[in-house]
């Protein structure tokens, strides 16, 4: 009886490096995720060797699974090149072509030489276009049928090739004269309809929703969202179909577009692999970078300072709130481009809408900076009454500074943090590399300039 119990990492790792006879024999039970879990954990060329071992339906579905992704062209260009193009072979497209992407060239071109022409000639394909594009992550193993046909024909084209492809949901009919897309069927609408029927008598005449090999991953995944599709065709100038996008592969695509925009929000460079396996030196390399910029800009805040070292000097007072100040303005900066990021993203708003964000953006800050202001001021008072703290005869004028600046700086923080993200994206960069350390230095800078500014003023002619 099969064994459904998923196995223990443990248990996994210690029949994987048993015998091969003994490997194959308890094969039965694995499941391909757990495996690739436990590959994960052996060096490379231990991995290589318990992948040409495992039965060959089930080290292709390990090959796939989205634990071994990482490492899987270190293991692949361990194996030993014939077995290595088999489970090439025997993979969906936009998988093959994720993996030669990540290979070094040599083990590139040694493993084309052992593929399919028609293998070579899909790779080419795939490889041409960027992998945050559409072209990039589609596949080219999807059905296609002829306007002339019934449906009847489609079925049973449906049946002979159905297993080779990665869906058959979808059934894309084009024109057979010039190979242009005409409608997309659901296998679903083929099913209960009269067979005798044309097939592109089926289905919604309306037509079809696609893309072109250029466009944004992110943009790909919006419409599939937006439309509940399963799958969306890519198509070139003419309409021609070169591949579709399954929602799986928008899944995978952007869980890793997610997990670098958080990286990147965290005030880093985006990781290529996962943290584990990074290495010490790739680590810091990675982190340096950022930090070093942000250190060297948080240097102006340090020169603000010298700028109003007099204004300190007179009235210490003033230099217990700078933290306060700072980091609330900080704080509502991060907050705006959090916001403003996502939406960007999602395409809730576009780079023309810039005004009304600032708009909308400028009296909330300021709105937020009251807030936080009256609680400034409250709370400078009360320490005061309550004996607490005693911050001299001019405690009031203390906490109107603190609560003026507050608003300014808070205000100033909000515009700020919305509108870098525009700024950003017009120069052709990422948005999500205004994250929230970047932001808070920006404003950590103002903020003193604002914060002296509004004491100089009130506290004239008495603190200073």
């Amino acid at each position: 009886m099969e064994n459904n119990q998923a196995k223990s990492t443990p248990e996994l790792l210690y029949l994987l490096s048993g015998e091969p006879a003994d490997l194959a024999q308890a094969a039965r039970s694995f499941r391909p995720a757990d495996v690739a879990e436990a590959l994960v954990q052996l060096p490379p060329e231990s991995a290589a060797k318990v992948l040409t071992a495992l039965p060959f339906d089930l080290a292709v579905q390990v090959v796939d699974e989205p634990e071994l992704s990482h490492r899987r062209a270190d293991v692949m260009r361990r194996m030993e090149p014939v077995p290595a193009c088999d489970l090439v072979e025997a993979m969906s497209a936009d998988q093959r072509a994720d993996l030669f992407r990540e290979l070094p060239d040599a083990d590139r071109a040694r493993l084309l030489k052992h593929l399919a022409p028609e293998t070579q000639a899909a790779l080419h394909t795939l490889l041409r276009y960027e992998p945050e594009t559409a072209g990039g992550i589609m596949t080219t193993e999807f059905v296609s049928v002829p306007t002339t046909w019934t449906v009847e024909q489609t079925l049973r084209h449906i049946s002979e090739v159905g297993g080779a492809k990665e869906t058959v949901y979808a059934i894309y009919v084009t024109d057979p004269a010039s190979g242009v897309l005409a409608r997309v069927v659901s296998l679903r609408q083929l099913m209960v309809t009269d067979r005798a029927l044309p097939v592109s008598a089926v289905g919604d005449e309306r037509p079809p929703l696609t893309v072109s090999p250029a466009t944004d991953r992110e943009e790909v995944a919006r419409i599939i969202s937006k439309y509940n599709l399963l799958a969306l065709p890519v198509v070139d100038e003419h309409r021609r179909v070169l591949g579709i996008v399954t929602v799986d592969d928008v899944i995978d695509a952007l869980v890793r577009e997610v997990t670098e925009d958080v990286q990147k929000f965290g005030g880093m460079e985006a990781l290529d692999e996962p943290y584990p396996q990074m290495s010490f030196g790739r680590m810091v390399r990675k982190r340096a970078v950022w930090l070093c910029a942000l250190f060297l800009s948080e240097m102006l805040t340090a020169t603000a300072m010298q700028r109003f070292q007099d204004e300190i000097s007179k009235a210490v007072v003033l230099a217990m709130f700078i933290p306060l100040v700072m980091s609330s303005g900080g704080n509502s900066g991060s907050q705006a481009t959090s916001l403003i990021i996502r939406s960007l993203a999602l395409r809730e708003i576009r780079l023309k809408d810039w005004w009304r964000i600032a708009v909308r953006e400028l009296p909330t800050g300021l709105t937020l900076g009251a807030i936080l202001g009256v609680i400034g001021v409250v709370r400078i008072e009360l320490w005061q009454s309550l004996g607490i703290f005693d911050y001299g005869p001019h405690h009031l004028l203390v906490a109107l500074t603190v609560g003026v600046a507050l608003v300014g700086i808070v205000g100033f923080g909000s515009l700020a943090g919305s509108m870098l993200p525009f700024l950003l994206k017009r120069l052709g960069f990422d948005p999500a590399s205004a994250s929230a350390p970047f932001v808070a230095t920006l404003v950590d800078v103002t903020g003193l300039v604002i914060y002296f500014s509004v004491a100089f003023v009130v506290l004239r002619g008495t603190l200073l």
